[in-house]
Parts: structure tokens; C-alpha cells; sequence
């Protein structure tokens, strides 16, 4: 398991960053290996971002070093969609079959979990975010058709998009931990527009289905001094509270929000219409 550390930022401080700064502090480049986990773990809310490959053998998800704990999930709830094909995720009392773009809860104190692919010519592809938490609430397999989708946007406004909330406290308890997925519709680039902050969470987002040679820019930053990330298939970007969150692309994609805070009201948000950022 390969484990990354990343440190908060002033937002004064980030207004100085210049377009390497940014991306080495808030872009998770590389999420999945072969064979392989790779962990984010960010001081905004303690979050951790990563993914899992599993290619030709089980992969068991250790504690690092710096959790100080003597399994993974013994003080932390994780959630998991599958970006790939068919997997199987283990655990001392159960294992659970996810096919594509469906999500796993495990609560706090699950212990032995470990990660396979059906088939290694289809592998797996599991995108984890992963907060501490304070109560342990059953682990469960949620998906699409059990998720609570709103269509939002439109054409005109080039946000015309579907959204999935599948591990969010409408469809199943959480600590803190929330988890959805927002689909873009053909001729849509925009999403997350008009924009917000939350200062009662942090963000991370997760972009997958862009076309090759396709891109999308992710904007971020202070609602009155934006700036922005140029992002490809299968990266993720952490977003601080004080910080937008929205992208446009290329050609339309599909991406995985994420967060955790202080509550767990999705519509906590301070909006922003497009004709005030700067």
C-alpha cells in the first residue's frame, strides 16, 4: 500500500501558488496501479482520498503506520465505487459483489477487508474516500437503483446533468462520510454551477469517462479569485471549505464527490451565481 500525505493551506497563502504549487498541494494524479492501493491522506477533516486495482491477487487493506491504529477502519468509516469491472470486497464477517458504479458503506471497527477482481482481464477499479468516525453503523452494498438521483441543469446552460447521491444520510446512516455520483449528459461540460462553499465541509471530486484527448478543467479557489486545475481521465482534486468546487470539460464525463465535516446537510451550501466569480 503506498500512503501520500497532503497538509492544509492558508487560503492567503494559496493566492501565492503558482500552477505547479497547486497541483503538487490539491491534484491526486495517479489514483489506480495493478496490483496496487494508493492512499491520500489529507489534513482537511483528516479525509483519505485513493484506489484500489486489484489485477492478480487479493489486496488486503493494511493499517499504515501513521493511522496509529491496529487496523485500517478500527476508528474510520470508508466508502467505496467501482469504477471497473466486478469486484469482490472482503471482510472478517462478510464480502460483497459490486459491479459498475456501485457503492459500498463499512462502517467503523470493520476489520480483515481486502480487495479482488471477478475477472483479471476486467479488473476492478475501486475509488475510496475514507473519514474518521465516532459510531460504528452497519456496513451495506448500495446501488444505482437505490440511490436518490435528481435531474439538474439543462441543455442551455451546458449543466445538464443526473445526480446519484448513494452513500449520503437519506439512503443509509453515516458518521460524517458522504458519496455520490453526477453524470453529465451528451453536450453538457459544466458541473457544480452555479457554484458554493461550505465552510461546515471539505470536498474531494473524482473524474472518470473523459474521452482520450479530453480534459477537464477544474476550478477552485476563493469565489472572488479563482484558479484552476487542468485534470485527465481518473484524478482526483481535494477542495479545501473555503474553496469552489466545479469544472467544465471537453466533452462531458462522469465524476464521484465526496465529503465530510461538521453535519451532514447537503444542502448546507453558500451558492454563488456565475455572474459574481472573478
Amino acid at each position: 500500500m503506498k500512503i501520500d500525505f497532503r497538509y492544509a493551506v492558508h487560503p492567503v497563502d494559496f493566492k501565492g501558488y503558482d500552477t505547479e504549487r497547486i497541483r503538487k498541494e490539491f491534484l491526486v494524479e495517479k489514483i489506480f496501479e495493478p496490483d496496487e492501493i494508493i492512499l491520500v491522506y489529507s489534513l482537511y477533516d483528516r479525509y483519505i482520498v485513493g484506489g484500489a486495482m486489484p489485477v492478480t491477487r487479493s489486496l488486503s487493506l493494511e493499517s499504515a503506520t501513521e493511522l496509529k491504529a491496529d487496523y485500517f477502519l478500527e476508528r474510520r468509516e470508508m466508502g467505496i465505487i467501482n469504477v471497473g469491472g466486478e469486484a469482490v470486497v472482503d471482510t472478517a464477517d462478510a464480502s460483497y459483489r459490486l459491479g459498475f458504479k456501485e457503492a459500498l458503506y463499512m462502517g467503523r471497527e470493520t476489520a480483515g477487508v481486502a480487495f479482488r477482481s471477478v475477472e483479471a482481464g476486467k479488473p476492478a477499479k475501486l475509488y475510496i474516500n475514507s473519514a474518521p468516525a465516532h459510531h460504528k453503523y452497519p456496513s451495506a452494498l448500495i446501488t444505482l437503483k437505490q440511490a436518490e438521483t435528481a435531474i439538474l441543469g439543462s441543455a442551455e446552460t451546458s449543466n445538464h446533468r443526473t445526480l446519484n447521491k448513494l452513500l449520503v444520510n437519506s439512503v443509509l446512516p453515516t458518521c460524517q462520510l458522504q458519496m455520490g455520483m453526477t453524470e453529465l449528459k451528451p453536450g453538457s461540460v459544466w458541473n457544480t454551477m452555479p457554484v458554493h462553499t461550505h465552510n461546515r465541509r471539505m470536498e474531494a471530486y473524482f473524474y472518470f469517462e473523459v474521452p482520450e484527448k479530453q480534459a477537464v478543467c477544474h476550478f477552485m479557489g476563493d469565489p472572488d479569485e479563482t484558479r484552476h486545475i487542468w485534470m485527465r481521465n481518473e484524478q482526483a482534486v481535494l477542495s479545501p471549505s473555503w474553496s469552489i468546487h466545479s469544472a467544465a470539460g471537453t466533452s462531458n464525463y462522469t465524476f464521484i464527490w465526496g465529503m465530510a465535516g461538521e453535519n451532514l446537510d447537503y444542502g448546507d451550501m453558500d451558492v454563488r451565481h456565475p455572474d459574481t466569480l472573478k
